[in-house]
């Protein structure tokens, strides 16, 4: 993307105003069969949305820290664009305990653990199509019922320093700028050579290199994401199907 980009907010930015049409992440659930692409204009809003909700209905701040307690999916990867617009820290797998903010999926264990955050709480239904819990789990806000109202523009009440921590994954911090460059720096080991490669990735989303195959890599290219939960319980067979199908150019598994 344009070499002026510093964090990950800005890339997402870029990206935009190349291409909003292009599919930024196709995402499957091979637990549920379930599938969704997002076009980056389509992403990008869910962003904005999320940010304005951070912002201004959370009211976190630049430094404040969100633990994202959430597996590789498409809306784990609105969150940490979310959280890079705000220029909050993402603490992926992060202590709720230490959050200002804590972000949880379905699972009853891990919303168990996002209790200990004495600030918001926010759950993730993960369902199909970003639907709603049946009944929001108690001491929980519904993402899903909450974010739909947000504004679909998002500005910063300050801007964001890309020098500042911006992510945290398995025990080591990253500003934004270092997001970034990383992710530009790795990205030929990874089969991302420029706009148009389309990378397959089966990695979950607790350490670097799946951040980085699974999000933050094709966006510095220009290219695009086949994001893929429970990859194991596909076949090979139905593995290369789905390789061929959506023009998959590299894989990360």
């Amino acid at each position: 993307m344009n070499a002026t980009d510093r964090t990950p907010a800005d890339l997402l930015s870029s990206a935009l105003a190349a291409d909003p049409g292009r599919p930024l992440v196709t995402f499957y659930d091979d637990a549920t069969g379930e599938r969704v692409e997002l076009s980056v204009a389509t992403f990008a809003n869910w962003v904005a949305k999320t940010a304005n909700l951070l912002q201004d209905e959370l009211s976190a701040e630049p430094g404040d820290r969100v633990a994202l307690l959430l597996p590789a999916h498409w809306q784990t990867a609105v969150w940490l664009l979310a959280c890079a617009s705000v220029g909050v820290v993402a603490d992926v797998c992060g202590d709720p305990a230490a959050a200002d903010v804590v972000v949880s999926g379905p699972d009853p264990q891990t919303l168990a653990a996002a209790r200990a955050c004495s600030g918001a709480r926010i759950a993730l239904a993960l369902r199909p199509l970003g639907g709603r819990f049946p009944e929001p789990p108690a001491g929980f806000a519904d993402y899903a019922v909450e974010v739909p109202g947000q504004g679909d523009r998002f500005v910063p009440y300050a801007p964001v320093d890309p020098e500042e921590p911006a992510l945290i994954v398995a025990g080591r911090e990253f500003s934004g700028a270092e997001v970034v460059e990383r992710a530009r720096a790795e990205a030929t080991g990874l089969g991302l050579t420029g706009p148009g490669t389309r990378l397959l990735s089966g990695l979950p989303y607790d350490t670097w290199e799946g951040l980085n195959a699974g999000l933050y890599g094709p966006l510095a290219t220009g290219g695009s994401v086949v994001l893929c939960r429970h990859l194991d319980r596909l076949s090979a067979d139905a593995l290369d199907r789905r390789i061929e199908a959506e023009h998959v150019t590299a894989t990360a598994r």
